[in-house]
């Protein structure tokens, strides 16, 4: 019989309850995307810096605290399964101990971080034995990992109940992430990251700390590729140098093999060495399934003869077989030669953000965060040799003083410290240090040993202020003790690389094509072949060239190869490079990819104009021409941007409020023309403004009345035109001999009539009549139509209609040159007026 409940039901009615309605999808979307990056961030994805996923960092950091270091005495796997399930990991203990197991298993990990001792599994897929069983220790180089986690290096968060504070990053002390990989599953996304040599990683990582400047070849001069820990052979460079520069990437590795001969005239084949995450009792079983189903022939016997001393697996041919054919069939039908996949994707930016990361950008966020390590260090350091040098002055005092020291003492009743600190100018804390000192501190010897540390504080004072005002003793230490780890720790490549016959790298694979890159005000960028587009006749409608968000706009729009250089120049003066095929290709109606996906831009950073070009050379004769929204031009060398950074370098440093709006290339004797928004232009010769270097603000470009600002410029080539288009669809070529040639800094000519019918000038080119024209507008209708179509006109005239807009209030946002493309449609309904040239209205320049 159930008992009556011993509660009045009203009270858990909750009447001041509030219940708000939500719509369905909207609350499933919100839900489903806090989850997914909960799963991203704190499970399934490993930090660029020190390479781990929160439960392998809360597992050595629960080892740390109970003094579970390697110079220590093993203890029960069970202790820390329990301790890191009790203080920081709310999860099931199998998770937990899964994970500290792959630490600890030398088949798994290039460098163990957790020495083990028992039953860890086995490379035939064994299960390792209960916790209760094993017994674990940190091993000696993850020691390295948590090297001055005690000196306020890195940050720190409270745990699931607040009762303790866990790291939200380790020091790591050596590159973890490139030298033990990672792997795992979130959501929508993945990461494989292969283990690579330590000596090899910090090779190049000392490359980069000696020349910022170093490119993936320099780096690839030490870093050869992964390197497993189950050896192997890695066949070919194309599929390592394509996963370093772009993130992504494909290698093959083979088992390691030799031929023996045996009886007479018997062969075998010997397998040494196996892929990596190859189960080797499953390897042996498919093939002994594929010998008894006739899918493999010419084998007689398949034995295991491993043991402590090494893998070994026979695979006994019969008399007539041939052996090279038999293991060419093993390694096309068996797991002697798998793929890798590598995808390099980790959290960055302080674990707010998941990215696809080439190698030089790994070394880069590590060498970052290892010199703020080195910087938070030292000034944890100078803080506690402050605070000693300043209790030693105390002491010192009381030294030369002693004796009315003393007889201050025993004058005071209960207050000494405070007539210690009124006598001789102390604080509270020397006063009482001077009350704690013994009296064997009074002899000779010992002020000696006070005077000697005193004189060695003020030297470490005096160095730690060195290090924090020098950027490049930063960089030294960090150098000389990561050489140090090196020298320690480092070992010999255990995988084997081999050059394959007529191997195709990367850029070999792409094919070369014209094709048009779309960026969006909201950063999304993608590529698309010119050949999807097809010209139209001037007054079309146009075709949807991209489908953007709400409230989201094309912003840059022009056509390049897919080998040449795209140079992206940012709203803050900075620029990045990318190849063209970098830039992922998607459909004329895609949204495209997200910028920060592809660029490292910093947090509120935006593309504002990209230009192409095939190689970036170090030649006195060509200039980069920048122009901001405010009128100040720079004539930047382009030797200057030979190198560059992943994270982008200072092309152009501008005043508060300004922005860059566009970059042109010239070859020292162009003429510039400047256009606004408001119809005015300015032409003159670019050596008026003398090259500068990248940290110049420049000058004076055209001066702007108040309200206009600048729109586009261009090169303004004798014999050619200016095009101009305007929001409303309209637009003009007026031949460049026409812009008479100005000192720069002046008003500006006349270069459009600007009415309410046409809208306000939204670019200029400079055309020679043999390009296509690319329009786009706010709501991403796009229209190629040729430019020779376009009629000529003055100045000082309103144009023609160039594209009609299927809605209301839609108006051109941006404008791009194609090659004329040799097909034309016709796509204009039959009621469409004629084109027209409007009439021209007197307009004073």
């Amino acid at each position: 019989m159930s008992k009556k409940p011993q509660y009045d039901p009203e009270e858990i009615r909750y009447p001041q309850q509030k219940i708000l309605t939500s719509p369905l999808v909207p609350e499933m979307e919100k839900s489903y995307i806090e989850y997914a990056m909960s799963v991203i961030v704190g499970r399934a994805l490993p930090d660029v810096r020190d390479g781990l996923k929160p439960v392998h960092r809360r597992i050595l950091y629960a080892m740390y605290e109970d003094n579970l270091t390697s110079d220590r005495p093993f203890k029960k796997s069970a202790t820390c399964v329990g301790d890191v399930l009790g203080r920081y990991h709310p999860h099931g203990d199998a998770s937990v101990y899964d994970a500290l197991v792959r630490l600890a298993q030398d088949f798994s990990m290039r460098y163990m971080l957790v020495d083990g001792h028992g039953n860890f599994g086995s490379v035939d897929g064994d299960p390792p034995a209960a916790y209760r069983y094993t017994e674990a220790r940190m091993s000696k180089i993850s020691d390295e990992m948590l090297r001055d986690i005690d000196k306020e290096t890195v940050d720190w968060d409270p745990n699931f109940d607040e009762s303790r504070r866990e790291p939200r990053v380790l020091p790591s002390r050596f590159p973890n992430l490139l030298v033990n990989g990672s792997s795992g599953i979130a959501v929508g996304m993945a990461t494989n990251i292969p283990p690579h040599n330590l000596r090899e990683v910090i090779g190049a990582c000392i490359c980069v700390l000696d020349n910022p400047e170093a490119e993936l070849s320099d780096l690839m001069q030490y870093v050869k590729g992964p390197d497993f820990p189950t050896r192997g052979i890695i066949m070919g460079r194309s599929g390592i140098r394509a996963a370093y520069a772009t993130g992504r990437g494909r290698v093959i590795i083979r088992a390691r093999h030799e031929f023996e001969e045996f009886g007479k005239d018997r062969t075998r084949i010997v397998i040494t060495e196996i892929p990596y995450q190859v189960n080797k009792r499953m390897l042996i079983k498919n093939m002994a399934e594929q010998v008894e189903d006739k899918r493999l022939d010419g084998i007689s016997d398949i034995r295991d003869e491993s043991d402590r001393n090494g893998m070994r697996i026979v695979i006994e041919l019969k008399r007539d077989a041939n052996p090279q054919v038999v293991l060419n069939r093993l390694f096309t039908q068996t797991q002697l030669q798998t793929s890798f996949a590598i995808n390099m994707l980790a959290l960055v930016q302080n674990q707010s953000q998941p990215k696809i990361l080439s190698l030089r950008h790994i070394i880069d966020e590590y060498l970052s965060f290892q010199e703020e390590i080195i910087v938070r260090r030292t000034k944890y350091d100078l803080k506690k040799a402050q605070e000693r040098a300043h209790l030693l002055e105390g002491l010192l005092i009381a030294e030369d003083n002693i004796d009315e020291v003393i007889k201050t003492i025993r004058e005071s009743y209960d207050d000494a410290r405070q007539n210690l600190m009124n006598r001789f100018g102390l604080d509270e804390i020397q006063a009482q240090a001077i009350l704690d000192m013994q009296l064997k501190r009074l002899q000779g010897l010992e002020r000696e040993k006070l005077e000697a540390e005193y004189h060695d504080l003020e030297e470490r004072i005096a160095y730690y202020n060195r290090i924090l005002s020098d950027e490049g003793l930063v960089r030294q230490i960090l150098k000389e003790e990561l050489t140090a780890i090196s020298d320690k720790y480092g070992d010999d490549r255990v995988t084997e690389i081999q050059d394959v016959e007529d191997e195709i790298d990367i850029e070999d694979l792409i094919e070369e094509e014209q094709c048009v890159f779309t960026l969006t005000q909201a950063g999304y960028i993608k590529r698309t072949p010119v050949s999807e587009y097809t010209a139209q006749s001037k007054g079309g409608m146009g075709k949807k060239g991209i489908t953007t968000r709400e409230e989201d706009v094309v912003a840059d729009v022009f056509t390049a190869s897919t080998h040449d250089y795209i140079l992206f120049f940012t709203d803050t003066g900075k620029v990045y490079r990318k190849k063209g095929y970098q830039i992922p290709e998607s459909g004329k109606t895609a949204k495209g990819t997200n910028i920060i996906n592809i660029l490292q831009v910093e947090q509120g950073e935006r593309v504002q104009t990209m230009i192409h070009t095939r190689n970036i050379e170090e030649e006195k004769d060509r200039f980069l021409f920048m122009v901001t929204r405010n009128g100040t031009v720079k004539r930047l060398p382009v030797g200057t941007l030979r190198n560059l950074r992943n994270n982008g370098i200072r092309a152009l440093r501008m005043d508060e409020g300004d922005q860059l709006i566009t970059v042109r290339e010239t070859d020292g004797n162009q003429k510039i023309l400047i256009a606004t928004h408001d119809g005015q232009a300015v032409c003159f010769d670019e050596n008026d403004v003398r090259p500068m270097g990248r940290d110049a603000v420049g000058v004076r470009g055209i001066r702007l009345r108040e309200g206009d600002y600048v729109v586009g410029a261009a090169r303004a080539t004798e014999g050619k035109a200016v095009l101009s288009i305007t929001e409303k669809g309209y637009g003009k070529r007026t031949n460049v001999e026409e812009y008479r040639i100005t000192n720069r800094g002046g008003l500006g000519i006349k270069n459009y009539m600007v009415t309410e019918k046409t809208g306000a000038v939204v670019g200029v080119k400079v055309v020679d009549g043999s390009e296509d024209l690319l329009l786009v507008t706010q709501s991403g209708i796009l229209i190629r139509t040729a430019v020779e179509n376009i009629r000529t006109a003055g100045r000082a005239t309103q144009g023609v209609i160039i594209m009609r807009f299927k809605e209301e209030g839609d108006q051109v946002i941006s404008m791009a040159l194609t090659e004329k493309d040799e097909t034309e449609e016709t796509d204009v309904p039959a009621d469409a007026p004629e084109t027209a040239e409007l009439p021209a209205s007197p307009a004073a320049e």
